[in-house]
C-alpha cells in the first residue's frame, strides 16, 4: 500500500529519527517499498558570517557535508537493500521542503518524529503539526 515513504529527518535528533525509520522501514518491507530520507538544511545567511560571501558557501558546503554523512549513517540502520533506500538534502523552510519533495517524488505517505507530546506543542505549532497540516498525503506522527 505504501510503497513510496518519505522520511523527513532532524540529523541532530537521532533518537526522533529511529523512531520514524522503524516504521518506515516496517511499512517499506510490507510492501516493497522504497524509503526517501531527507533533511532540510535551513537557508544559511551570510549576514551571519558578517557578509562573507565565501564563508557563507563554506558553511552552506560544511552543512550539507555534515547531513550526507548523518544520512549514510542512518541508512545503516535500515535492513532494505540500499537501492531502497534515496537520500535527498534540501535547503529552505521545513514545511514547504518535506511538502514539496512529497509532491516530487509521488510519496505515498510522510513519517516523522514528533519530539514533544504536550499540548504545547500543538498550540504552538511544531514542523511535525505544519506538515501535517500541509501536506497532501498521510502524514504518520510517530512519537
Amino acid at each position: 500500500m505504501y510503497k513510496n515513504i518519505l522520511v523527513p529527518v532532524d540529523i541532530f535528533s537521532p533518537g526522533l529519527a529511529d523512531k520514524a525509520l522503524r516504521h518506515a522501514e516496517f511499512l517499506a518491507k510490507s510492501s516493497a517499498g522504497q524509503i526517501h530520507l531527507v533533511n532540510i538544511i535551513q537557508k544559511f545567511s551570510p549576514i551571519l558570517t558578517r557578509g562573507f560571501v565565501s564563508d557563507a558557501r563554506k558553511m552552506e558546503a560544511f552543512l550539507n557535508r555534515s547531513a550526507k554523512e548523518k544520512l549514510v549513517d542512518l541508512t545503516k540502520k535500515i535492513d532494505l537493500p540500499q537501492d531502497n533506500v534515496h537520500l535527498h538534502i534540501r535547503a529552505g523552510n521545513i514545511r514547504d521542503e518535506v511538502t514539496r519533495a512529497a509532491d516530487e517524488l509521488e510519496a505515498d505517505v510522510i513519517i516523522i518524529g514528533s519530539r514533544n507530546t504536550n499540548i504545547q506543542t500543538h498550540l504552538l505549532g511544531s514542523d511535525a503539526a505544519d506538515i501535517v497540516r500541509y501536506a497532501r498525503v498521510p502524514v504518520f506522527v510517530i512519537r
